[in-house]
């Protein structure tokens, strides 16, 4: 037992080193995201964001196929060879090129399915440059991630961001239109790429084998299906706002989208990125992995109710300080989309405990289901789609996500489910992992209501908001003495000194 000790506070201390890097990566990048995002969304017209949004929801698909799912396989797998990441390497490439030209000759296609608006044809064949420079940094972010070392990830993201950010800016102020969107998405895959070669110091091999794909097909062929359906499930909702309502308002709800993805992939991301390995290295004592789970399961809900439940109630100061009114139609969009985002973070949680063990077939079976779910209910609210009123403008799509969110709560039930059964652990005992967080946070939200119902500047309520809410939350979990709480403070200290 005493030998053991050692390799577990090690794996502890890479673990809090990932969520730190990990966390400085997610807040850094949106950070950085935002700022050129509030300049752009302020220099450009709904329309042009449309019309990106449009070409992005093509590019999803694209990358989905390129990546194969062997990311996903490499992670799982406890020691894979070089000759493994640079098999995977070069597919992604291959693929990406094959499919850069088939979507290149495809782009009328893709105009027409948007009322024939010919803007999209040079953007969509712009756009979709940024799938090879994507793929070939897919295996270098795989290894640092497998090495729980994100460090030069952080910094790559970073960089990358912020000259895609002076590149868009700077062309949107000089009056490129929506071009300013495509360069800044261009710049930013280039960049990240080219960091990763220098950072990571990895050479691949100058070989190739089938034999080595071929192994990751189990669990890499059962990811991709999953992350086709996801593509579909999180994009079908912006092909359909498009298709039947036009760019204006898919560019309102590509506002809405894009906000609130701030927030709910990136703590998603965070959680894969943080969790995954250290739930891989403990597949095979399943003791010690349900422990995790449970840890895991706290720690997602501390940082989730607060930051999704808050985003919610700020949502009306955050767009006025931001736009000022020019992106309101957006706004309860944004706010129904964080509570679907609720259930996709926990869905995704115990995906990836389903991952690390190794069950990718159940992963593609709750796909499957979930998106089953979903499509059932958009059937049931597309008819009701292009209802509009003076006084909500976005109803037909505001109707749309309460369908999805009742589909992403039934989901979420069954993945539920799963993930105890494949875990030996109760479902009330994960159910308990989330409640005291809960709790707390619906404790603090009448008070943040009632602020947001001030006659104040849009800044000066957004600043209370913050403030009284992250400072009573602190406290609250400080007199009830929360584990979680104790031991991030207690890692930023060991850090500090």
């Amino acid at each position: 037992m005493a030998a053991e000790k050692p390799k577990t506070e090690n794996l502890k201390w890479l673990t809090a080193r990932s969520v730190k890097w990990s966390a400085i990566d997610r807040f850094a990048s949106q950070a950085l995201y935002a700022v050129t995002g509030i300049v752009l969304a302020n220099l450009l017209t709904p329309d042009e964001f449309g019309l990106v949004g449009a070409a992005l929801i093509f590019q999803a698909f694209a990358a989905i196929i390129v990546d194969s799912g062997f990311s996903y396989a490499l992670i799982q797998r406890k020691a894979p060879s070089l000759l493994d990441y640079s098999s995977v390497l070069w597919f992604n490439i291959a693929i990406s090129l094959v499919l850069y030209i088939i979507l290149w000759f495809c782009a009328p296609l893709i105009a027409d399915c948007f009322k024939h608006d010919m803007r999209l044809i040079p953007i969509a064949r712009a756009v979709f440059v940024t799938m090879p420079l994507n793929a070939s940094a897919i295996v270098q972010i795989n290894q640092l991630t497998k090495q729980m070392n994100l460090r030069p990830v952080t910094v790559a993201n970073i960089s990358s961001l912020f000259i895609g950010g002076i590149i868009g800016i700077a062309m949107a102020i000089a009056g490129f239109g929506v071009w300013a969107i495509v360069a800044q998405s261009i710049a930013n895959s280039a960049f990240k790429s080219i960091f990763l070669w220098f950072t990571s110091r990895w050479l691949p091999l100058m070989q190739f084998s089938w034999a080595a794909l071929k192994s990751f097909f189990k669990v890499g062929s059962g990811m991709m299906f999953t992350s086709f359906l996801n593509t579909i499930f999180l994009n079908i909702y912006s092909f359909l706002v498009g298709n039947q309502l036009g760019m204006a308002k898919l560019g309102y709800y590509t506002q809405g989208d894009k906000w609130s993805k701030m927030g709910i992939m990136s703590l998603s991301q965070t959680l894969t990125s943080a969790f995954l390995p250290p739930l891989s290295a403990a597949q095979d004592d399943p003791n010690r992995f349900r422990r995790l789970c449970h840890k895991m399961n706290r720690t997602t809900a501390y940082v989730l109710f607060p930051a999704m439940i808050g985003l919610y109630l700020m949502a009306t100061p955050i767009f006025h300080t931001l736009f000022g009114t020019k992106w309101d139609l957006s706004i309860p969009l944004f706010q129904l989309l964080l509570v679907r985002g609720i259930f996709t973070v926990l869905s995704g949680l115990y995906t990836n405990y389903m991952l690390a063990l190794g069950h990718s077939r159940a992963i593609f079976t709750m796909e499957v289901l979930r998106d089953s779910i979903a499509i059932i209910a958009l059937f049931a609210t597309f008819p009701y789609m292009d209802i509009e009123s003076l006084r909500f403008p976005v109803l037909g799509i505001e109707i749309m996500l309460y369908g999805q969110i009742l589909a992403a709560v039934i989901a979420f039930i069954f993945h539920l489910i799963w993930a105890c059964r494949l875990c030996s652990a109760s479902i009330w005992s994960f159910i308990r992992d989330n409640l005291p967080y809960l709790a707390i946070t619906a404790c603090i939200a009448p008070l943040l209501v009632w602020l947001g119902g001030l006659s104040w500047h849009p800044i000066l309520i957004l600043l209370a908001q913050c403030v009284v809410g992250a400072s009573l939350y602190l406290i609250i979990n400080f007199l009830l003495r929360s584990k979680i709480q104790q031991e991030a403070i207690a890692y930023l200290q060991g850090r500090v000194s």
